[in-house]
């Protein structure tokens, strides 16, 4: 805990009101940071801009009004763009610069009050844009109680990957598809095995979810660099939720021998807000404790301060709307509560595994945890598992059923990371709805 300060501060209170009510997301120990524009304005206008309560502070028009100084202020600059990415590469301690003087403005008591009120944008009024441009976006597997239960199907006598406890298992998927919260998935067409045997291509009959923690880099690394454990953090500038879409039928027939290609590359979602390291410091937590017989980690990727600290207390959720229940007013139903502690590899592992090889990331790049599923069965963190691959039906509370997702469900994601003797902090929500999907275009000889 020796990277506290006085943001961290439980009895902070802003004067921002709906920073203070209980259970907000965005008090102001969190201040998160996004890319917004005022709804009606064109994309052109995009900004950055800083979630406190109900509210969002206009980054830009803070730093016009010279709100900032010092480092401060060169961190704001970087952070009123379009995206967060010159921020990013500016690392953690121009974020934290800027995060304390963010905190200093939005306190109650502050002299600035009247400066930076009218600054103010209230949330819904505003378009959360994706708050970096991705360059590449890498998924990793590693939680053993989603690789067991998935491996128990297909390798019952050896549900974990005999490389699982050695590494931290990852492949690239694809940036170009990642999308912001709210924005519709639409059911993809791939091809697939029936059990009888015959290959059909058509629309996926077995779309899934998976509730995950993303990491956005922060400097990166020249290519042909390894960084050292140690040092990974100072790499990792913030975090989202993630919702990695994955298409199952097409992706148990495609998934040999190279593994995932189109079954997750149809979309991702992500939240909006990215919040800082810097903000989860009082929220760490010790690496996945290790049974006796499992493999103790390489030494490049052992550390005894990841060991102390490498993951984190966040506590996460999935909420599934259906179209019934979005008709008749119910709220949505809860399907997945599990906490993040339960990953057997950390995010610094799984940077500094993906740096060994001399590959270079950059800032703005995307890393998911993998589906972040826990031992008991409310803690399943994806149909897959809630649905025993589709052969146990999911009950709603309203009575509905689900194998896998229908048309028009809504998948929602919630996190709040909490710790007792300071103010839980939350990331906002990420939400997907399903759309049919598209008709396979027409050829230029087709009637």
């Amino acid at each position: 805990m020796a990277r506290l300060n006085g943001t961290h501060d439980p009895a902070l209170r802003s004067w921002v009101e709906s920073a203070n009510t209980p259970g907000t997301d965005f008090p102001i120990q969190n201040l998160p940071l996004g890319v917004f524009h005022r709804r009606g304005e064109a994309a052109e206008r995009a900004r950055g801009g800083v979630a406190i309560g109900d509210r969002i502070l206009d980054l830009a028009a803070a730093v016009t009004a010279g709100l900032f100084a010092g480092p401060a202020e060169a961190a704001a600059r970087a952070a009123a763009g379009p995206a967060l990415n010159p921020l990013m590469a500016m690392g953690n301690a121009a974020a934290s610069a800027l995060r304390a003087r963010l905190s200093a403005l939005l306190r109650a008591g502050a002299p600035e009050r009247a400066q930076v009120e009218p600054l103010l944008v209230p949330m819904a009024e505003a378009e959360m844009l994706l708050p970096a441009t991705i360059g590449a976006f890498t998924d990793f597997l590693t939680s053993t109680y989603h690789t067991e239960r998935g491996g128990r199907r297909t390798r019952p006598e050896s549900p974990l990957p005999p490389n699982f406890k050695h590494l931290p298992v990852a492949y690239n998927s694809r940036a170009s598809s990642v999308r912001v919260s709210g924005e519709a998935i639409r059911r993809p067409n791939g091809q697939r095995l029936r059990p009888d045997g015959t290959v059909h291509f058509g629309p996926c009959e077995a779309l899934d979810f998976e509730l995950e923690l993303g990491l956005f880099i922060g400097p990166g690394n020249p290519v042909g660099e390894p960084v050292h454990l140690d040092f990974a953090p100072d790499h990792m500038f913030g975090y989202c939720l993630l919702n990695d879409w994955s298409a199952r039928d097409i992706q148990r027939w495609e998934s040999h021998p190279l593994g995932p290609f189109l079954s997750k590359s149809l979309s991702t979602s992500i939240s909006p807000w990215v919040v800082t390291a810097d903000a989860l410091e009082p929220f760490r937590a010790p690496a996945f404790p290790r049974a006796e017989s499992d493999p103790k980690p390489l030494p490049y990727l052992h550390g005894e301060a990841d060991q102390r600290e490498g993951l984190m207390d966040i506590r996460m959720e999935a909420f599934l709307l259906t179209p019934r229940m979005r008709e008749r007013g119910e709220p949505p139903a809860r399907v997945t509560a599990t906490n993040f502690t339960n990953m057997y590899w950390t995010f610094a592992q799984m940077v500094t595994h993906h740096m060994s090889n001399g590959c270079n990331l950059r800032p703005g790049d995307l890393l998911g945890s993998g589906t972040a599923s826990g031992p008991t069965d409310e803690s399943r963190a994806c149909m897959s598992e809630l649905t025993e691959a589709g052969t146990q039906p999911l009950t709603l509370p309203n009575g509905e059923t689900r194998r896998w997702l229908e048309d028009g469900d809504e998948v929602i994601f919630r996190a709040r990371a909490e710790r007792d003797g300071f103010v839980p902090i939350g990331f906002g929500e990420c939400r997907g709805r399903i759309a049919p999907a598209p008709a396979w275009p027409r050829g230029r000889n087709d009637a």
